[in-house]
């Protein structure tokens, strides 16, 4: 046993330094998402005085975003809240923030070409907080590595100051890629759309890997066909194609910490999903998608080492955390160990 544990350990650390070694930048990413060190700012704005309430946009107000460094710059920028469950003060005292650049940022600029950009912020004050932040962060890079057709994430240290530039606290996050970037530098668009999705839209394989990554975090709060109603598709998701057009669709996931992965104090299964926690899994692809979802386990099943390795490469991920992430994910993999248990898995498919 102990030979095969350091065994597994092992492929992991090769596995580490190659995913490292990889070039950082995804092809046409604009500079904020072309590299994958953490950056420092500072963010100044009334933010304790946003409001918390409802579910649609919420009042902004301005501030400045300032990048310390070698290449140090301050822009103006408008801050507002967002979100629906993060965003209530009887869930987190901090909220998630939105940030919109009045003045596009000049040529040169680490945030040029950006407009508006979600910040995904910590929860609570205590340190540990921080911990599920990074872990939401390393689903992105874990479905990074599965597919360029993905969100990516800048993780950016943060040092919140009131109105008057008082220091709040300092804390790490991180900047959510655009999904109209997502699009163009896979050369697809966005389709948008209010009204349910048929299946036959998408397309097989990618909705497949959707489904199964979703499972493999323990991830149930998405769908990949609806949003809720008046709301572009789709919860938790979005739709792109190669025109636009309702065909051929894939669908691209984020927001994380509803799963079991990362194990939010807050985190509930959706109410209509009778399950205990989190924690436990479910597998909700689409059971005409079967054949493509038995491929997507095998080929996730011989990448394990790299996607495990995803974790050693998160700055400021404690130890404790990344060994619960890991071992999470590793009951996942010995659910598909083989073509029988994967055929198993997606046996409990919808449709």
């Amino acid at each position: 046993m102990r030979t095969t544990v350091q065994a597994a350990l092992a492929a992991i650390a090769v596995a580490a330094a190659a995913v490292l070694s990889l070039p950082a930048a995804a092809k046409g990413a604009k500079p904020l998402f072309a590299g994958d060190e953490v950056i420092h700012i500072t963010i100044q704005g009334p933010i304790s005085k946003l409001p918390r309430t409802g579910k649609g946009p919420s009042q902004s107000a301005p501030g400045t975003l300032t990048v310390q460094g070698a290449a140090p710059e301050t822009l103006p920028i408008v801050l507002s809240t967002r979100g629906i469950t993060r965003r209530s003060a009887d869930t987190c005292s901090f909220p998630p923030l939105r940030v919109e650049f009045p003045d596009k940022p000049p040529q040169g600029s680490l945030f040029h070409g950006q407009k508006r950009l979600k910040l995904v912020t910590h929860c609570q004050p205590q340190a540990s907080a921080q911990q599920y932040v990074l872990l939401e962060y390393a689903g992105y890079r874990i479905y990074n590595t599965l597919t360029p057709v993905s969100f990516r994430a800048r993780l950016a240290s943060v040092d919140y100051q009131d109105g008057a530039g008082h220091p709040m606290i300092s804390r790490i996050g991180y900047f959510l890629e655009d999904i109209d970037d997502v699009a163009k530098r896979n050369d697809l668009a966005r389709y948008k759309t209010t009204a349910r999705v048929p299946i036959e839209q998408l397309n097989p394989h990618d909705a497949a890997r959707f489904a199964v990554f979703e499972d493999m975090i323990g991830n149930l709060d998405w769908a990949m066909t609806a949003g809720p109603p008046g709301t572009d598709c789709c919860h938790n998701s979005r739709l792109l194609s190669t025109d636009g057009g309702p065909h051929n669709l894939t669908p691209v996931p984020y927001d994380f910490d509803f799963s079991g992965m990362v194990d939010a104090p807050y985190a509930t299964p959706p109410a209509a999903i009778k399950l205990a926690n989190v924690r436990i899994r479910r597998y909700r692809g689409y059971c005409v998608h079967t054949a493509q979802a038995q491929a997507v386990a095998a080929d996730f099943a011989s990448r394990r080492a790299a996607l495990l390795a995803v974790f050693n490469g998160v700055p400021q991920l404690e130890d404790g955390p990344k060994q619960k992430a890991i071992a999470y994910l590793s009951g996942f993999f010995d659910l598909i160990a083989t073509p029988a248990d994967a055929a198993k898995l997606v046996s409990g498919c919808l449709g």
